[in-house]
């Protein structure tokens, strides 16, 4: 049974930090790409960032040099480093797993989220 469980989200003020954590089982981990999607409220699930199998790394324009993702394939971890928070950072933050299968179709999962609120 794949499971992707996340943590680290909380009540932070503008301008501070969290780091999000979240650890996979069930599933060949360095075979997935791995990110990090967030849903404010009343509105659609967007990617923020994501980790390809090789650690290649990509972020949406409104996080990048404020957010870090990070894979460790050892553990079976992704990490979002969030800096220079801002209120615009709220919503629930999901972990995600993708595989493209080489023969079609592909593998997805998703963990159950964790609130991330930016306010003073």
């Amino acid at each position: 049974q794949v499971q992707l469980v996340e943590s680290g989200g909380g009540l932070v003020q503008p301008g501070g930090s969290l780091r999000l954590s979240c650890a996979a089982s069930g599933l060949p981990f360095r075979l997935y790409v791995m990110g990090w999607y967030r849903q404010a409220p009343g509105k659609q699930r967007d990617l923020v960032a994501k980790v390809s199998t090789g650690g290649l790394t990509n972020l949406v324009d409104s996080v990048k040099g404020r957010f870090t993702i990070s894979r460790d394939n050892a553990k079976n971890t992704i990490d979002l480093q969030m800096n220079s928070l801002k209120p615009e950072d709220t919503g629930v933050y999901y972990c995600n797993a993708l595989r493209i299968r080489l023969a079609g179709g592909s593998d997805e999962y998703w963990g159950q989220g964790t609130q991330v609120t930016v306010s003073s």
